[in-house]
């Protein structure tokens, strides 16, 4: 199934787009309302194309940059571009996008006065069609002329990746090839080494193992297809009469795989998952039926049901997703089953945040975005509750909540089918997320019960391990860059080149750094670049952190690094910036509460700070402070 079947149909949708586009004011709170349920071709269009005439720059202002993508293709993709563009707004991205010339991919990008140059792209998709990667490949091939043609192939699509890496240095999002051609040998088509079926499947996996290798993503429209049916995805007759490899049908879901990766990149996708829990991790109402009447485990169809979704949440929670619980119950009730249930998947120590009572679910997901110290737009919650989704959609329109009828065997679906989790990469932190915030509440109990903050601090037992940026922690380094927004004095993204760049810099440096305390390992909490200026200043090019440790005395003992890197680097003073955003006003005076001095405000609301780092003292903290 192709439509966006997680999102909520909207009675009055065509009405609202009548209005949006009488009031230019609140016309992108309105798309994005409006993106946000289930669309077919005709009304992502539609919707499309009034917010374009509305909004023609986009609106002024955003909590993330706008994106230029470059569509590089070698069929017909305009028809694809107004659904990358509501994808877009589903998440609060505004999408520019650029089409290339038909089949002219390699030569716009290899000409600099080219259209695309023109429009230098901070993004590219490079969708490929099954039938110009296939073409010359024939049934009538032996094994090594088959396995050359592959070899030439990926050749091909890797120097594209490389022209369009050096031209604009920005991320490269590869579509896996459809599997359009009908098999000629049948089910053992394997053993036909020039089938065109089977040439495709090989180079899906060939084109895997390259991006792995070279820092490129894959839209995975093959899995999608392989789900949905290809015939939902390409008709041959489209094909023959117009080139559109995807069918407009599709290309919502198309458009959406798109925006998800994009806002993955803009580190939006959503961190933590809110359950309810009668008829949601258990059939029946646990407080009535009691731990013997509720539906969960082997011997029922339903009871099977909910066990798969909660071994779906646990697997999200393993990659990093943070899980939290929002029940109308009393507590004890809702947590007999976590501990008492011979058949419950998912246990009390899974659960980062348990808030079970009688109060409104808006008013009890605000508290638990305050517990976890996230910001709501990072919470997806889900409910069998037509009238618990309605009002916190109302309530809080920043929340996810998707749509789901009562049987549980859709839940999972609509989880992994919205993308809201939508990853790039997995690191050691991420999958120590849960008992990271665990330890949170293990310091939280530690603070209650001591009697002054310098006591606190120095029973918390800190260590923090500095060092350089490296290839291995490459991907977390990029993650934080990426979707840290609230302690980031400047919110500048980089991508895994940027930061590499910085690596090879000789006149900066890069620093990573990992909190430790007797309660467990925070993970990695700090990123900071710094880049020598001619002046011999010491720009302070990134300063961003986790907020999970705020007032730790954290921030001093940073500024310490920073100011015996810069000393290496034969600076003379340290220049700080804060550049505002709609998230990040916690920083403002982040410099001048460490000792700088405030240099000059801008009318947004920045500053620019300078310490001098002649007779500089380093602060004393409790942390101990050691290289990684």
């Amino acid at each position: 199934m192709t439509d966006l079947h997680w999102l909520p149909a909207i009675p009055d949708w065509r009405q609202r787009l009548r209005a949006l586009a009488a009031e230019p004011a609140t016309a992108w709170d309105s798309a994005v309302a409006l993106a946000n349920a289930r669309l077919n071709f005709v009304l992502t269009n539609a919707l499309d194309e009034t917010v374009r005439r509305v909004l023609p720059c986009g609106p002024e202002s955003l909590a993330t940059k706008k994106v230029r993508l470059a569509v590089l293709g070698s069929s017909t993709l305009t028809h694809l571009l107004p659904g990358i563009r509501v994808a877009g707004l589903r998440r609060g991205i505004w999408i520019d996008t650029y089409e290339t010339d038909y089949g002219q991919y390699l030569q716009e990008l290899s000409e600099s006065d080219s259209a695309l140059h023109d429009f230098q792209p901070t993004a590219i998709l490079l969708a490929l069609d099954a039938y110009h990667l296939t073409s010359g490949v024939t049934a009538g091939m032996d094994a090594a002329t088959a396995d050359a043609a592959l070899e030439e192939m990926q050749g091909r699509i890797s120097e594209t990746w490389r022209l369009a890496r050096e031209a604009f240095r920005c991320p490269i999002i590869q579509q896996a090839i459809l599997p359009v051609h009908l098999t000629v040998l049948g089910n053992n088509e394997h053993r036909l080494p020039g089938s065109r079926a089977w040439f495709v499947t090989r180079l899906n996996q060939a084109v895997r193992v390259m991006a792995e290798q070279e820092a490129v993503d894959i839209l995975a429209v093959d899995d999608r297809a392989a789900r949905d049916g290809i015939g939902k995805w390409h008709d041959p007759a489209l094909w023959h009469r117009s080139k559109q490899e995807v069918t407009p049908t599709a290309a919502p879901l198309y458009g959406d795989l798109v925006g998800r990766w994009l806002a993955a990149k803009q580190g939006r996708s959503f961190k933590c998952l809110v359950m309810d829990l009668d008829n949601t991790l258990w059939g029946g109402v646990i407080g009535d039926d009691g731990l013997e009447g509720i539906a969960l485990g082997q011997g029922s169809p339903l009871g099977e049901a909910y066990t798969a979704f909660q071994e779906y949440a646990r697997e999200l929670s393993r990659r990093g997703v943070i899980l939290a619980v929002c029940s109308k119950n009393d507590e004890a009730n809702a947590l007999e089953p976590f501990e008492k249930h011979p058949d419950m998947v998912l246990k009390r120590g899974d659960i980062a945040s348990f808030v079970a009572n009688w109060q409104n679910k808006a008013d009890n997901i605000r508290a638990i975005a305050q517990e976890l110290n996230i910001g709501l737009d990072a919470l997806c919650f889900i409910d069998d509750n037509p009238f618990e989704r309605n009002l916190v959609r109302q309530e809080l329109p920043m929340v996810a909540v998707p749509e789901v009828s009562d049987d549980p065997t859709g839940y999972p679906v609509a989880l992994a089918d919205g993308g809201y989790f939508e990853g790039l990469a997995v690191t050691d932190d991420d999958r120590d997320r849960t008992s990271q915030y665990q330890g949170n509440k293990a310091r939280d109990a530690l603070k209650a019960a001591v009697t002054d903050l310098p006591s606190y601090l120095r029973g918390l037992e800190m260590t923090l391990i500095w060092k350089g940026f490296d290839r291995i922690g490459l991907q977390r380094i990029v993650q934080l860059i990426n979707k840290s927004n609230q302690f980031n004095l400047t919110t500048r993204r980089y991508t895994d080149e940027d930061v590499v760049a910085v690596m090879a810099d000789a006149d900066a440096f890069g620093l990573q750094l990992r909190l430790t305390d007797r309660f467990g390992d925070n993970g990695i909490i700090a990123i900071v670049i710094g880049r020598l200026q001619d002046n011999k200043d010491l720009l302070i090019d990134t300063w961003l952190m986790s907020c999970r440790v705020l007032g730790r005395q954290v921030e001093p003992t940073t500024l310490n690094l920073i100011a015996r890197e810069a000393l290496k680097l034969g600076a003379k003073r340290l220049i700080g910036e804060y550049i505002p955003t709609k998230k990040n006003a916690m920083v403002k005076d982040h410099y001048a509460r460490l000792g700088f001095t405030v240099m000059e405000t801008d009318q947004a609301g920045g500053n620019r700070n300078v310490l001098n780092l002649e007779g500089f003292t380093p602060a004393e903290t409790f942390i101990h402070v050691t290289e990684g």
